[in-house]
């Protein structure tokens, strides 16, 4: 019994002895405190420049004259150029279809006829009216034979003048019979064939200059700022303040580029999309490949200089008007800044940043105001 209790205890006593042996000989542990390591990130030094502002658009290209070709006169056509079909190039002044002209030669005839005939008269009665005038004033013919003979030849001097706006109607009819092409260009759509009678007034064909093409270029409002047009003003721009234009385009495996001007505004504000169209004019007659009527193109359009602006990458701006700024002991500074715009993949700083601002541009999961880092210049 005395040994059931006797040897537990003195397993007890043995183990706390060494227990508290073990803590009396044990190392004392000393904290002590780490220094946290600088994240290294990207910054760029501020430098202020001088930007040339660029706006973009799109359109078609359209040509600058378009109308439709009627005739003056009616009749069967009895002759067609072989260039008056869609996509055919003419001259101006070429001749593209011809009227039957036997019934206008016959009524020029005619006039030239009666033409003649009232020439006649009026010498004719001219002459009575001399003769009546000389033995009027010798008392040898009465007052009533003078007045009828100035009657006659004045009623002789209208018949001639009749005659004559006749005759040179009868010319220009028998010449509208050749149906010129009233500009340099191109055809668009024929609607006649050879043979058929047309009217007088109906549409014949519808053509286009070919010298000069025009792109409608949509421009949101808010756009129209970074250019340099007077905001009041619309239709023809001043040469002077006519802005450059680069169209561009893939055409046929290749990157085409024209070069232009901006030429007018539209009075109008489109109702759907709120956009202003800015027309944009190319010259056709000396580029090297001629801009395409429908073709689609990309437009780049001159802008106005602005003057003290900081060009940084998008991955720099912080909560949309902030950035972070490493000052001279390298802590990360919150800046509030003033945008010009986003282009592309860079923001324009018009206001807030000093020239030989550092500026953070790695992107930081947490920025704390004060943190420290480690910056490495890197340039634009």
């Amino acid at each position: 019994m005395m040994r059931t209790f006797i040897i537990p205890l003195a397993i007890i006593v043995v183990f706390s002895f060494g227990a508290m042996t073990l803590m009396a000989t044990a190392p004392e542990l000393v904290p002590t405190s780490t220094k946290p390591v600088p994240i290294t990130v990207r910054i760029r030094e501020v430098k202020p420049e001088v930007v040339q502002l660029v706006v973009h658009s799109q359109g078609s290209v359209m040509p600058s004259t378009e109308s439709q070709l009627i005739p003056e006169v009616s009749g069967r056509i009895t002759w067609m150029s072989p260039k008056l079909v869609a996509g055919g190039f003419f001259n101006e002044g070429e001749i593209l279809a011809r009227v039957d002209e036997t019934d206008y030669r016959n009524i020029k005839d005619r006039a030239q006829a009666t033409l003649a005939r009232a020439e006649a008269e009026q010498q004719h009665a001219r002459f009575e009216y001399k003769r009546l005038v000389s033995l009027a004033e010798r008392k040898l013919t009465s007052r009533s034979m003078l007045e009828n003979s100035l009657r006659a030849r004045r009623v002789a001097d209208a018949t001639l003048q009749d005659a004559r706006v006749n005759y040179e109607q009868a010319q220009q009819n028998l010449q509208r019979t050749e149906i010129t092409a009233p500009f340099t260009g191109l055809v668009r759509t024929k609607h006649v064939d050879i043979g058929q009678f047309i009217s007088r007034g109906s549409v014949i064909a519808t053509l286009y200059a070919s010298d000069l093409v025009e792109v409608r270029l949509p421009i949101a409002d808010r756009q129209l700022a970074f250019l340099n047009l007077p905001p009041t003003l619309r239709g023809e721009l001043p040469e002077e303040l006519q802005p450059n234009v680069t169209l561009r385009t893939e055409y046929a495996g290749q990157q085409l580029v024209w070069h232009g001007k901006i030429v007018r505004t539209e009075a109008e504000i489109d109702i759907s999309s709120r956009m202003v169209h800015l027309v944009a004019r190319v010259p056709n007659t000396s580029s090297a490949t001629p801009l395409t009527v429908g073709l689609f193109v990309e437009a780049e359009i001159e802008g106005r200089l602005a003057e003290n602006i900081v060009v940084l990458p998008r991955s720099a701006l912080r909560n949309n008007s902030q950035v972070l700024i490493v000052d001279a002991e390298d802590k990360l500074r919150f800046r509030p800044i003033e945008q010009l715009r986003l282009y592309q993949d860079n923001v324009l700083v018009k206001g807030g940043l000093n020239a030989g601002d550092r500026v953070c541009l790695s992107p930081l999961q947490t920025a704390i105001d004060g943190m420290v880092v480690n910056p490495i210049i890197e340039d634009a």
